[in-house]
């Protein structure tokens, strides 16, 4: 989402990089391209006034005078005050006696059905036994897209036709404290447009089940109308946080940038994709490494941990790290890097030149890239897998039929395989000295 902003401030920080002094007109100057980048991605007017300004008082003081590298202490000033603008982190409050209910509101087409799904995939998993209920009968389909969400989860789902969703939502708390589930998750109705009948719904619901949590579910791609979104609801119901869907599109993010500073709500969750595991607790840091062109390497990790079991994790990279592993191991990581996740979200993770060098390779090509490197692993034998030495020209020729590519393809691949392999020897032989340097 913050591919335009985050080009634009690494070419800001180019310039300050490579001066060994800064005078006060090099930080106007470049406080002055920060201010254009930030308009330009779409944040709030006022946010973007008090964040440059704040930068500008630090830049020019003495903790940059007297630093060893000016232009990176202000690298450095920048992440911290971007950072305070992002909002420190919140978590769910869930406590009280059980079940407790999350409410979710918000406008149709924010993403409302689908989030309730992720949260209940996601709290499921951190120990919580939960049911949907499906408070929307007005938007067709709505009950019917939560119940398949269950189903694919195995998730109890709470319904009943012609009953007001007040009362279904009553109903269900009462269901849902006898079966012993701990949670409740309800999924509101929403309009095109904020009105009082929507209002009076949502209150007439708080009313009657008492929620723990209010989450307001906005779609991030609407820039600064998500802002007065979010300030309408605020005025209208006690929001508790805001749950930002579409955060891997291609819109320009400054509703993610503003909303907290505008509004005073916290961000408590982003949604990253369409898949029911594409969700994350907000993390202001890890948001503003992203934004910076650091990466998200502790995301990276997550998501790591999430597809590899330990075990098999440490029996890989004991491999790579002795150059023995195989084509067999090759095809294991790949299948593994598959649940990760959309290839182009992990690229856009990877800090410093690996990030920079990923940058430069589109989400497709990759993709297509990674699509024929298993199509040749998979055309091979399993004996030819586990001792790629075996691979003459006739069985070269033989797999390259059998994936429907060129025998140079399957020569360009095991070229890549040896030089991998080299690689990590040498790695193995320096004590992983050079492993910094590929991080920036």
């Amino acid at each position: 989402m913050f591919e335009n902003l985050t080009q634009r401030l690494e070419e800001v920080f180019k310039g300050l990089r490579r001066r060994g002094n800064l005078s006060e007109s090099d930080v106007d100057a470049a406080m002055r391209e920060v201010r254009l980048a930030l308009l330009e991605a779409d944040v709030n007017y006022a946010v973007v006034k008090d964040f440059v300004n704040r930068v500008r008082e630090r830049a020019v003081g003495a903790e940059v005078s007297k630093a060893l590298n000016p232009g990176q202490q202000v690298i450095k000033i920048v992440n911290e005050e971007l950072i305070a603008t992002l909002g420190a982190p919140e978590r769910l409050n869930l406590s009280g006696p059980r079940p407790r209910v999350l409410m979710l509101v918000g406008l149709q087409g924010a993403g409302k059905t689908t989030a309730a799904g992720k949260l209940a995939r996601l709290l499921r998993s951190q120990g919580e036994r939960v049911m949907l209920v499906a408070c929307d009968p007005y938007r067709p389909a709505a009950v019917r897209q939560l119940e398949t969400l269950g189903e694919r989860l195995n998730i109890p789902v709470a319904y009943e036709a012609g009953v007001a969703p007040p009362v279904l939502a009553e109903r269900a708390l009462d269901k849902a404290a006898k079966g012993g589930f701990s949670l409740v998750i309800l999924d509101t109705a929403g309009r095109s447009q904020m009105d009082q009948e929507l209002m009076d719904e949502l209150h007439a619901i708080q009313g009657r089940v008492n929620p723990a949590e209010i989450l307001l579910v906005v779609d991030s791609m609407i820039g600064q109308e998500a802002v007065n979104i979010a300030r309408g609801f605020k005025d209208q119901i006690a929001l508790s946080g805001l749950l930002l869907t579409k955060m891997d599109g291609d819109a320009r993010g400054g509703a993610a940038i503003s909303i907290r500073s505008v509004t005073g709500v916290p961000i408590k969750f982003l949604s990253t994709g369409e898949a029911l595991d594409a969700i994350e607790a907000y993390d202001p840091n890890r948001l503003a490494g992203r934004i910076l062109g650091m990466g998200d390497i502790l995301g990276l990790i997550e998501k790591a941990e999430s597809a590899y079991d330990e075990k098999t994790a440490r029996q890989q990279a004991e491999k790579m790290l002795t150059g023995e592993f195989s084509l067999q191991d090759f095809a294991d990581q790949l299948r593994q890097l598959r649940k990760m996740g959309p290839l182009g979200q992990i690229l856009e993770m990877l800090p410093g030149s690996m990030g920079q060098m990923a940058k430069q390779i589109s989400p497709q090509d990759a993709e297509k890239h990674l699509k024929l490197t298993e199509a040749i692993i998979n055309s091979m034998t399993s004996s030819e897998r586990r001792n790629p030495d075996l691979l003459n020209a006739s069985r070269r020729r033989r797999i390259a039929r059998g994936s429907g590519t060129e025998v140079q393809d399957v020569n360009k691949l095991m070229k890549q395989f040896r030089e991998a392999q080299r690689l990590f020897k040498t790695f193995k032989k320096s004590g992983m000295r050079g492993l910094p340097r590929m991080f920036g």
